[in-house]
């Protein structure tokens, strides 16, 4: 699944080619089809992403939500669009560019106040000008539920993925067991601050870079990590590799449904 900062940056992607224009909305899969009829021809006006979850705004009241989930799929090209296959759920186009969404999990047209609705149940966006860290620290704190499931829970945090809960949690010394009570506020200003930054980078390079310059490959000089996440990381996705720190080989285990990825020399227990 798409973490927050692909979905920021494809409410920038989508801005940059269709903001300000007539659209041609269509859903050659027909599962959108009536709503597509009472948007094209319209202009999008405005693009939000909160967490994983991406609006397209036309007129004054209408939003498009889509949530991609495990299976969806955005590709953009330039016109001419080819024939679109019948996978394809939506497809906005203008006399420049086109773009195709497939699989998504939710692709809803809604109201002003549907979308208040959605925005209501997320967490803090690191991403988002207006969101509220202490508010997220406040259900940390109270909380006997490890950090490393709270920082993937989308109502505390929204947007961290399986892949910026591990990295953020290493590049910090946190157990990712530890009981988000007993996470300090120092801890949680630092674990915030990190992910605004690197989560920035994130849309900025359309990819997830953790490690930090003493431990890139140049610097280092190991080979560069092939995935198809793509990025340099320190521990996600390498179990039983020796850590780019201390040498110790990286753990892994299932938290939540989910691969969770520490170093047990450098994430210690306190």
């Amino acid at each position: 699944m798409p973490e927050g900062h692909t979905i920021h940056r494809l409410a920038q992607d989508y801005a940059a080619r269709f903001h300000g224009t007539p659209t041609n909305v269509t859903s050659p899969q027909g599962k959108f089809s009536d709503a597509a009829a009472l948007l094209t021809g319209a202009e999008l006006t405005r693009t939000e992403a909160h967490g994983k979850h991406l609006f397209l705004g036309f007129r004054d009241s209408d939003w498009i939500h889509i949530h991609l989930g495990l299976f969806g799929k955005v590709t953009f090209g330039p016109a001419p669009a080819p024939p679109p296959t019948d996978t394809v759920r939506l497809r906005l186009a203008n006399p420049a560019s086109y773009v195709d969404l497939r699989g998504p999990t939710t692709c809803e047209l809604i109201t002003g106040d549907e979308k208040n609705a959605v925005h209501a149940r997320l967490g803090a966006d690191p991403l988002r000008p207006d969101a509220d860290p202490a508010a997220a620290y406040a259900r940390v704190r109270r909380s006997r539920t490890t950090i490393a499931a709270l920082l993937m829970d989308q109502k505390v945090v929204a947007g961290v993925g399986n892949v910026y809960r591990a990295e953020v949690l290493f590049r910090h010394r946190v157990d990712p067991y530890r009981p988000g009570r007993d996470v300090t506020p120092a801890e949680w200003d630092a674990i915030w601050t990190d992910l605004v930054e690197l989560m920035h980078e994130g849309v900025r390079n359309n990819r997830i870079d953790t490690v930090r310059p003493e431990h890139t490959p140049e610097a280092m000089g190991r080979p560069p990590r092939v995935d198809d996440h793509g990025g340099e990381v320190y521990v996600y996705r390498r179990a039983a590799m020796p850590c780019h720190v201390c040498g110790t080989a990286i753990r892994t285990a299932d938290l939540a449904a989910r691969n969770l990825f520490w170093c047990p020399t450098c994430q210690k227990p306190n």
